[in-house]
């Protein structure tokens, strides 16, 4: 290993206060977010490090000549490389993946984003778990016709064997850049003198090989073991989905009532763990979801209408369609109150807030249309969608007939059944979002902007650029709905709040903890809202987003009611709450104006979670090529921090001294316990007489 020496020189004010010896000698780098370790049925993809964490020497790259000392000039090697975020490419990456002198890196986040755009996602989302495949559509299959994401350069599905931190902070990597100024910068080409400037990272993952692997040790562990070690868990949430005429949650609905399924899924992903802001790719979608349900609810008639409507947001669809497989799992072995059959029709909102000239595209499944009653249903669906935006500033038009389906929920409903659907986009062919899956898909990425020296509560209630186009979305969408679930009466007064959407933006992609959010969920829950939303689903849910969905939906859509605190949490003992087909959240209320206090109340919703668990898992099916078989590694530790190193020369010497010292220190304690009965023998008193 490298020796550590202090590091007092390049820390910043007061970091190496105390009198701990690691604090004066270690900076530790607190805002990182690790690549952590994933598997499916047949491979494991990201990155690890070695049990006791990586050390290298710091090199900055900064542009591409510069790995040249990294991969053949530096004297020095394994280098820890402090990567700018503009080479943070596939070329690059596979090029240090093939070299031994490469021991982790640490990248920065580029400001601006990557002019020609950065996905590391598949160029083909979610491959072989749509619909398409050899006995559906295989034109279609493997994206052959259309190739959704051709920015995708498929990085976070490679597998690299070091570790590589993403760094949030700029104040630290202005640290991690100074330290590399003050010792490490090469001289006339020379490697610099020690001591040198170096980094460790830990981040080792207990997973191996494949999810079957990793399963089949962890059940092992847990059957046979007394303390047992799991090694990987599967990806796990729940799916958020309510009814606009209240439902028995827990009963099944009548054979011959009829659904219309509106849905979106509420997840992203990028190629750092936890780092998700999905503003194109979930959010804006998500958010116009929640507004045109707002919208319907406002509606005097929604109970009389002829056929029912399902608001449905899925959990872990980035990670091969685990939500909405999960709902049509359930639906199939009547484990959810609907069933495939109760299905009128399909309406998916997937990206919509790259639109061009204001036009969004109608994507059917050309497969399916080929059979005629379902052809009659999806004609009436695209009629009516065209003509309820007649009059808005967005404007429906019909992707090509012969074009397949874009990735999306919907396709796994069209693997049990043919359904009459519709998936709405921003694109009519590949993705306008060049930033699918990524960090850099931000709320720059869809053009907020606010104006300078607002407070955050003019900040929340701002309405953004972005905002006011975005709601004519909700809006179209919900008047279509209506119209398609039998509504008679006009729809001019079906209306989605453009305040209502740019809060939502606000909340989901900026900042979570503000006082809309505040105000509607439950006090127990408020440790939640972080400041930066992320929308990756994890494995220990609900997370934030999925709570938060549920409550800005209950919100939206609920009823305020005079019941107690008591009542509200225990319905079942209070008289005429029909508990079996609504839902009871005593929330926190917004702060009350003349004190510090919140004024609480109690909302009644028809707002309800269901598990987001890939079936496969269900059936210990590890292997299965039918559902997701996605999992994520255990780890022990992640962190990330810089110091000081010696020569070689010197870490010899300072072992050879201290052998020496130890060798020395045994002969004194030999001759010193050998010779104890004279050195330490007590003299006679001379005083003494002996008679």
């Amino acid at each position: 290993g490298l020796c550590p020496l202090a590091l007092s020189c390049v820390s910043s004010p007061g970091s190496c206060q105390g009198n701990s010896v690691e604090r004066k000698i270690y900076i530790p780098l607190n805002k990182t977010a690790p690549c952590v370790r994933l598997l499916n049925a047949t491979h494991q993809i990201s990155c690890q490090s070695s049990i006791s964490g990586d050390t290298g020497v710091i090199h900055v790259v900064e542009k591409e000549e510069d790995l040249n000392w990294v991969l053949a000039d530096g004297p020095h090697p394994p280098y820890m490389i402090l990567l700018d975020g503009q080479l943070f490419n596939r070329r690059v990456m596979l090029k240090l993946k093939k070299t031994s002198r490469v021991s982790g890196l640490a990248v920065t986040i580029s400001k601006p984003s990557p002019a020609q755009g950065f996905s590391p996602g598949l160029k083909c989302p979610n491959d072989g778990f749509g619909v398409y495949s050899k006995d559906y559509g295989p034109q279609f299959a493997h994206c052959n016709q259309t190739l959704w994401n051709p920015l995708g350069s498929e990085l976070s599905y490679e597998d690299f064997d070091f570790p590589i931190f993403l760094l949030e902070d700029a104040n630290e990597t202005q640290v991690i850049k100074q330290c590399y100024q003050d010792h490490n910068v090469p001289r006339d080409g020379v490697g610099p003198e020690y001591p040198l400037c170096a980094m460790q990272l830990f981040s080792h993952m207990h997973a191996v090989t494949n999810t079957v692997t990793c399963m089949r040790r962890s059940y092992l562990q847990s059957t046979f073991s007394i303390s047992p070690e799991i090694m990987c868990d599967p990806l796990l949430d729940y799916n958020v989905w309510s009814t606009l005429q209240p439902i028995n949650s827990s009963g099944k609905v009548e054979p011959d009532k009829e659904f219309i399924l509106v849905a979106t899924r509420i997840d992203s992903h990028s190629f750092f763990w936890n780092i998700a802001p999905g503003a194109e790719s979930a959010v804006s979608s998500f958010a116009t979801h929640l507004a045109a349900a707002e919208a319907l609810h406002k509606m005097p008639d929604i109970h009389s209408l002829q056929r029912n409507i399902m608001f449905t947001f899925f959990q872990g669809e980035t990670f091969d369609y685990i939500g909405s497989s999960r709902m049509v799992y359930d639906m199939e072995k009547d484990k959810f109150p609907l069933r495939l059959d109760n299905i009128h029709s399909f309406l998916e909102l997937n990206q919509v807030a790259l639109r061009e000239n204001s036009v969004l595209w109608m994507h059917t499944d050309p497969v399916s249309r080929m059979n005629q009653s379902v052809e009659v249903q999806v004609r009436n669906l695209l009629d009516i969608l065209s003509r309820s935006s007649q009059g808005a500033n967005v404007t429906f038009q019909e992707a090509q007939f012969s074009q397949p389906l874009p990735p999306s929920s919907f396709q796994r409903f069209l693997r049990a059944r043919h359904i009459p659907g519709v998936v709405l986009t921003d694109h009519e062919a590949a993705f306008h979002n060049r930033y699918y899956q990524s960090m850099y898909d931000t709320p720059e990425n869809i053009q907020m902007q606010y104006p300078e020296g607002l407070s955050p509560e003019e900040t929340l209630e701002y309405v953004t650029d972005t905002a006011k186009p975005l709601a004519e979305v909700p809006t179209v969408v919900a008047r279509a709905l209506y119209r398609l679930a039998g509504g008679a009466s006009s729809t001019s007064a079906i209306q989605a709040d453009p305040r209502t959407v740019t809060q939502m933006l606000y909340g989901f992609l900026i900042k979570m903890n503000n006082s809309w959010f505040q105000s509607i969920i439950k006090p127990d829950l408020k440790g939640i809202l972080g400041d930066v939303p992320q929308h990756y689903v994890a494995v220990a849910g609900p997370v934030n987003t999925t709570y938060l969905v549920q409550y800005v939906l209950a919100n939206l859509t609920g009823t305020v009611v005079n019941l107690t605190k008591e009542e509200c949490q225990n319905p079942e003992k209070a008289p005429n709450t029909e508990h079996e087909i609504y839902d009871y959240a005593w929330v926190q209320g917004s702060l009350d104006p003349n004190s510090t206090s919140r004024v609480p109340f109690c909302v009644r919703s028809s707002v309800h979670l269901s598990k987001a668990l890939s079936p496969a898992f269900e059936l210990r099916q590890w292997g299965s090529t039918e559902y997701s078989t996605w999992t994520e590694s255990r780890w022990k530790e992640i962190r990330a921090r810089i110091f000081l190193v010696a020569s070689k020369e010197l870490e010899i010497l300072t072992l050879l001294v201290g052998i020496a010292i130890l060798i020395i220190s045994l002969f004194a304690t030999y001759f010193i316990n050998a010779k104890a009965d004279v050195l330490f023998s007590i003299p006679r008193d001379p005083g003494a007489v002996s008679y």
